[in-house]
């Protein structure tokens, strides 16, 4: 599943190609995403310009006049910038352009999402519950410590829950877990602030690393150029149960935290 990085990624990608266009077409292939689109959305956005393109959480927002386009890669889902390409099986949605670029939405599972509100985008139902942003001053050791204290979940679950930090997917958890020298099965209420100094820290570093490395090719994620990220060449545990420890030539372990797999040196996180 696309996480923070891969989405950045993909803004990133789009951005210019969007920015000021006015949108002269909107196609609807196939409307049954996980939420259907909405029917009247050819004639909403036809004439509008697109003047902000921004990111919440996993959340794309192209910003129009009139409202906000709400986009969501699912699964398996990514965004390309396209010009005369015909579409494919599983393309199911395009914007076209003014310039002639057309953004399509390729979506092989529909787990994504194309929805539109007219409201303050900010408490919109699947975006007013979200907590911080990691990469912004918000995330920080001391607001983080606090929000833990009493706190019985482990600091792995903790890192992973979008209503206190968004977009530390399972790939990314396991990864600053191991940098800031933390075992995953610790409570989080139990961490002492120093420690959250280091976790925090290492957070922000590895997602800045993914984005820089155009996020993870997990599944089949490619980025608006239709190119795979490459940051799985950097993992330090993640997938490398039974290997050799990287830092100190001990074993990573495996074990199941939440449904999710969690990989972690015993040696080096304590």
């Amino acid at each position: 599943m696309p996480e923070l990085p891969e989405v950045e990624t993909t803004k990133r990608g789009i951005a210019p190609y969007l920015l000021d266009q006015v949108v002269v077409q909107v196609v609807v292939r196939n409307p049954s995403l996980r939420w259907p689109i909405p029917m009247d959305l050819p004639t909403i956005l036809a004439g509008q310009s697109i003047q902000t393109v921004l990111r919440r959480a996993k959340y794309l927002l192209l910003g129009f006049e009139s409202g906000t386009l709400i986009l969501h890669l699912g699964m398996s889902g990514s965004l390309r910038i396209q010009s005369t390409e015909l579409p494919q099986k599983h393309d199911h949605f395009d914007l076209v352009l003014n310039s002639g670029k057309i953004l399509r939405l390729r979506d092989p599972r529909r787990f994504g999402a194309v929805l539109w509100y007219t409201g303050n985008i900010h408490v919109h139902p699947l975006l007013v519950h979200l907590g911080v942003e990691p990469l912004t001053e918000a995330f920080n050791a001391e607001s983080f410590y606090r929000e833990t204290r009493g706190k019985r979940a482990s600091i792995k679950e903790t890192l992973m829950n979008n209503k206190i930090v968004v977009g530390v997917g399972n790939i990314y958890a396991n990864e600053a877990l191991f940098q800031a020298g933390v075992n995953p099965k610790i409570t989080a209420g139990r961490i002492s602030l120093v420690r959250y100094e280091k976790l925090v820290q290492a957070v922000k570093e590895i997602l800045q690393k993914a984005i820089e490395a155009g996020g993870s090719s997990l599944r089949d994620f490619v980025n608006s150029n239709g190119e795979p990220g490459y940051f799985q060449q950097q993992y330090w545990v993640y997938g490398r149960s039974g290997k050799d420890c990287r830092k100190c030539n001990g074993l990573i372990k495996q074990f199941k935290q939440g449904q999710r797999s969690s990989f972690y040196c015993s040696h080096c996180q304590r």
